[in-house]
């Protein structure tokens, strides 16, 4: 298993005091200068790797970021300590965005994420619990993670437990039935510690999701399910930061997260090639350019 990279801690630490210091708009600064950080790391993965997800894991970085910087009581030193908030990213085919992140926060040293996807490596195409701190649960098959995420928020409250639990699915995603399955169950259970995230960018494998088998209007099929829904831009920091609020209602919260797939390096924006797709030698010279301006 993976160790904490104890130098990383220290800087992920100053940088969670140093955004805490920030005024809204120059803390959205800051994190968007992070995310676009946590990018670069991905697209040299996926071009090492030789394969990846690299539109999705763009579509959620910056809601990682927020997550691990601004939002989550978690600690790489203790990844499995009594309390802590659980997060659980349930469109797990997007491990790079997860891994990139975790790495910064030095749940493990970011030398490792040159190691994606290789044959032995701990840092799998989907996140695997029993190999890398910061994951709580194995996901890659859809569908499974919301349920898994009512499960821990139902067994938080039992526990008397202050934690929250969110959980990350993609839109074509909420296609699955299991989700809305749970979604009932937590509806009914009352569970205000629960937030799902709705990474709606609006493309899945091999077109758009209207197409493929039409969701919307999504914010008012979760309301009917009992839940209380925030409807944001999924790459504005400062809503993403107020959308993590906790419950007003006694209810679920739905973030439904209005996103594009591929953010942040024009030619792959809303491009449904790039669901599963490696960019070239010259792509990643291009990308990172743009990343880094």
């Amino acid at each position: 298993m993976l160790l904490e990279s104890t130098e990383q801690v220290s800087r992920w630490h100053e940088r969670r005091a140093a955004f805490a210091e920030l005024d809204p708009s120059m803390r959205a600064e800051a994190l968007q200068r992070q995310a676009n950080s946590i990018r670069r790391d991905i697209v040299r993965m996926i071009s090492a790797a030789g394969q990846g997800h690299i539109g999705g894991d763009f579509s959620v970085t910056d809601v990682l970021t927020v997550l691990f910087n601004v939002v989550l009581d978690v600690d790489p030193h203790e990844p499995r300590r009594d309390g802590r908030d659980i997060f659980i990213l349930s469109k797990g085919h997007c491990a790079a965005a997860l891994y990139a992140t975790l790495a910064s926060a030095g749940f493990f040293s970011p030398n490792e994420l040159a190691t994606f996807m290789k044959p032995l490596s701990d840092l799998n195409g989907h996140p695997a619990n029993t190999k890398v701190p910061g994951v709580e649960t194995s996901t890659g098959p859809l569908g499974h993670g919301l349920p898994v995420a009512v499960g821990a928020a139902l067994g938080s409250r039992i526990k008397g437990a202050p934690a929250r639990v969110v959980v990350v699915t993609g839109d074509g995603e909420m296609q699955e039935g299991s989700n809305w399955e749970a979604l009932m169950s937590a509806s009914h259970l009352g569970l205000d510690n629960l937030t799902l995230f709705i990474d709606r960018n609006r493309l899945q494998q091999g077109a758009r999701t209207e197409e493929t088998n039409a969701l919307d209007p999504l914010d008012e099929k979760l309301a009917a399910f009992g839940l209380e829904v925030r409807v944001i831009d999924g790459h504005d920091f400062r809503q993403l930061e107020a959308a993590f609020g906790p419950s007003t209602t006694g209810k679920p919260v739905a973030i439904v997260a209005n996103t594009i797939k591929g953010k942040g390096v024009s030619f792959i924006e809303d491009r449904v090639e790039w669901h599963h797709k490696v960019p070239s030698t010259e792509q990643v010279e291009m990308a990172l350019e743009e990343l880094a301006q």
